[in-house]
C-alpha cells in the first residue's frame, strides 16, 4: 500500500473515531449560548493559527494548511465531537466560515477585490496598462528607477492598506516586468509601503482603528496619542529605510537574492506556480492611451478618499480629521470602486475604446483573477475566528497583565514581541491593537512610558501582520504584485526579521531612557550597519 492511500485510510479512521465519539458524548446542539471551550484562554489557543503558519511554510501550499489549522481549531472548540466540529467550522455564529462571509466589513472588502480586479481586466482590454508600460520604460530608465517609484506611489497612497497594495499593483507591475523586477520584490515592496506606512500616517483607515481602540473612559485622547507614537514607531520606520537601501544598493538576501537574480536572467518567478497567469494573457495589444490607465486611477483614489469621508460624516458637518477617524474603510472603498467602475464605463464607451460585450467580458475576467485571493482571505478570516473562540486574545492579555508589574522599563520590548506574534499567529494587526491598547493603558495611565508601550503594541502588529500567511494585507500584496502566496511570505520573512530584531533593541532603550532621538537613532544606525554588513558578503545581484 503506497502513502498516499495509507494517508486516506488514517484519515477515514479519524472521522470514524470522531463519529463514534460524538456517540458517546453528544452536544446539545439547540442551547450553544453558554457553551465554553475546555481550553478557552490557554495556550493551546494558539494551536491552530501554529499548525497553519508551519504547514504553509513547509508545504508552500496555504489553501490545506489554512484548513487544517481551521478543522484543529474546530476540533479543540468541541472537544473532539464532530457534530460541533462541522457546525463550529461553518455556523457558529462567532467565527464560522458562512458568518464571517455574512459581515458586511468583510463582503465590503471582497467586493472592492472584485471591483478592482474588473478594473484592471478593463484597462487590460482597453490598452491602457500596455501604453503606460511602453511611457514608463521611455521615462523610467533603470531597475533601481522602477523599484523606487513602486515606492513612492506606495507612500502617496497612504489612506488604505488594501487600496494600496492592490492599485500599486496595478500601476506598477507591467513597469516592473519591463525592467526585469521579481513578483516577489514587487510585492515585497508594496508590502512594505502599505501597513507600515497606514501605522504612521495621520489620515488613514489605520489611525481610526488605532483612536477607536482607546476606551472611551481612559481620560486620553487617541488621535493625540497616535501622533505621539509615530516617531516611537521603530518597525515602520526601520522597514521604509530597508527598502530604500536594499532598493539603491541593489543588495537582497534570503530567498529573496534568488528570486531577483533569476529576475534579471529573465524569469520573474523563480518557482512555477501563475496563480495570474489567465490575466496576463488577456493583456491587449491595442494602440491605446497613457489615460486609459491614469484617468481610472486617479478616480479611483479620489472617489475612495471622498467616499471614506462621506461615512465618516464629512459631508454632515463633521470635520476632516474626524471623518476620517471615524470613517468606515470597507464601505468607503465599495463606494469609491463602484463610482470608478461607472466613470470608467462611461469614458471608454464614449471614446469608443471598447465594445459593451467586451466590457461585459472584463466583468468575469477580473472576477476570475481575484479568486485566489478571495479564497485566501476567506480561510483566514475564518481561521482567526477559530483562534477567538478558544480565547487566545484572552490568554495573550493575562499573559501580558502578569509581566507589567515586575517589568515596567523592559514592559515595551516585551509587548512588541506580543503583538508581533498574536498578529502573526491570527494574521490580523486591528485585533491584535484592539486587545492590548486597553491592557497597555491600564498598566500606564499617563506618561512617555504610555506613549512607547502603545507605540511598541502598534509596530509588533504591523510586524507580525507583515510577515504572516494567514494576514489579509499579505495576502493583499501578493494579489496586487500577481505573486505566488507563499513566495512573497518566505522572500519577505528575512526583511520582517531583521527590522523586528532591531526594533527590539530600540524598545529596550527607550523603555530604559524615554527618548525617543536617542532610541531610534540607535536603531538606524544599528539597521544601516547590518545592511552593509549583508551587502559586504552578498554583493549586489546586478553585478552576478
Amino acid at each position: 500500500m503506497n502513502k498516499k492511500k495509507i494517508a486516506m485510510v488514517v484519515m477515514v479512521l479519524a472521522v470514524v473515531g470522531l463519529v463514534i465519539h460524538s456517540f458517546m458524548s453528544p452536544v446539545d446542539m439547540s442551547n450553544l449560548d453558554n457553551y465554553t471551550s475546555s481550553v478557552y484562554g490557554q495556550v493551546w489557543a494558539l494551536l491552530p493559527p501554529a499548525i497553519a503558519i508551519i504547514l504553509a511554510l513547509i508545504t508552500k501550499e496555504v489553501y490545506t494548511s489554512l484548513l487544517a489549522g481551521i478543522m484543529t481549531g474546530a476540533l479543540l472548540y468541541s472537544g473532539f465531537n464532530f457534530e460541533l466540529m462541522i457546525n463550529t467550522m461553518f455556523f457558529n455564529e462567532d467565527g464560522g466560515m458562512a458568518y464571517k462571509l455574512a459581515s458586511s466589513s468583510n463582503i465590503g472588502i471582497l467586493l472592492f477585490l472584485v471591483m478592482l480586479g474588473i478594473l484592471v481586466a478593463l484597462m487590460n482590454k482597453a490598452g491602457g496598462s500596455a501604453a503606460f508600460g511602453r511611457w514608463a520604460v521611455s521615462h523610467i530608465k533603470t531597475r533601481v528607477g522602477a523599484q523606487l517609484a513602486t515606492m513612492v506611489l506606495g507612500i502617496v497612497i497612504f489612506v488604505d492598506d488594501y487600496f494600496n497594495c492592490l492599485t500599486v499593483g496595478s500601476v506598477m507591475r507591467p513597469v516592473t516586468d519591463t525592467h526585469k523586477v521579481s513578483r516577489a520584490k514587487l510585492s515585497y515592496i508594496i508590502d512594505s509601503t502599505a501597513a507600515p506606512v497606514c501605522i504612521i500616517a495621520p489620515i488613514s483607515s489605520w489611525a481610526a482603528a488605532v483612536t477607536s481602540s482607546v476606551p472611551d473612559d481612559s481620560d486620553i485622547n487617541g488621535f493625540t496619542t497616535f501622533l505621539r507614537t509615530i516617531p516611537y514607531n521603530f518597525y515602520a520606520i526601520l522597514t521604509l529605510i530597508m527598502v530604500v537601501f536594499v532598493i539603491v544598493r541593489k543588495v537582497d538576501f534570503g530567498a529573496m537574492r534568488k528570486h531577483e537574480i533569476n529576475a534579471i536572467n529573465g524569469d520573474l518567478y523563480t518557482t512555477p506556480e501563475r496563480p495570474f497567469k489567465d490575466e496576463e494573457n488577456n493583456v491587449s495589444d491595442k494602440d491605446g492611451k497613457v489615460s486609459y490607465l491614469i484617468f481610472p486611477v486617479v478616480v479611483l483614489i479620489a472617489s475612495c478618499i471622498v467616499a471614506m469621508l462621506y461615512t465618516g460624516g464629512f459631508f454632515s458637518g463633521a470635520g476632516f480629521i474626524q471623518a476620517f477617524s471615524e470613517s468606515n474603510a470597507s464601505v468607503g472603498l465599495v463606494l469609491g470602486s463602484a463610482v470608478t467602475l461607472f466613470i470608467t464605463f462611461v469614458m471608454y464607451m464614449f471614446e469608443d475604446v471598447l465594445t459593451f460585450e467586451e466590457f461585459t467580458d472584463c466583468i468575469s475576467e477580473g472576477f476570475k483573477a481575484m479568486v485566489s485571493p478571495i479564497l485566501i482571505l476567506t480561510f483566514a478570516w475564518t481561521l482567526s475566528g477559530m483562534t477567538n473562540l478558544l480565547g487566545a486574545d484572552i490568554f495573550v492579555a493575562n499573559l501580558v497583565a502578569g509581566w507589567a508589574g515586575s517589568l515596567q522599563n523592559m514592559l515595551p520590548a516585551i509587548i512588541f514581541i506580543v503583538s508581533m506574534f498574536l498578529a502573526f499567529a491570527t494574521g490580523t494587526s486591528w485585533g491584535t491593537f484592539g486587545i492590548l491598547i486597553p491592557i497597555v493603558i491600564g498598566v500606564f495611565p499617563t506618561g512617555e512610558m504610555l506613549v512607547i508601550s502603545i507605540a511598541s503594541c502598534l509596530a509588533g502588529a504591523v510586524c507580525g501582520d507583515h510577515c504572516s500567511p494567514i494576514s489579509d494585507t499579505t495576502i493583499m500584496a501578493s494579489a496586487g504584485g500577481q505573486c505566488y502566496h507563499m513566495n512573497h511570505v518566505t522572500t519577505q520573512l528575512p526583511y520582517v526579521i531583521t527590522a523586528a530584531s532591531i526594533s527590539f533593541i530600540g524598545y529596550i532603550i527607550a523603555g530604559l531612557t524615554q527618548n525617543v532621538y536617542v532610541s531610534l537613532g540607535i536603531c538606524i544606525v544599528l539597521l544601516i550597519t547590518v545592511l552593509f554588513i549583508i551587502e559586504k558578503k552578498t554583493g549586489q545581484e546586478e553585478s552576478v
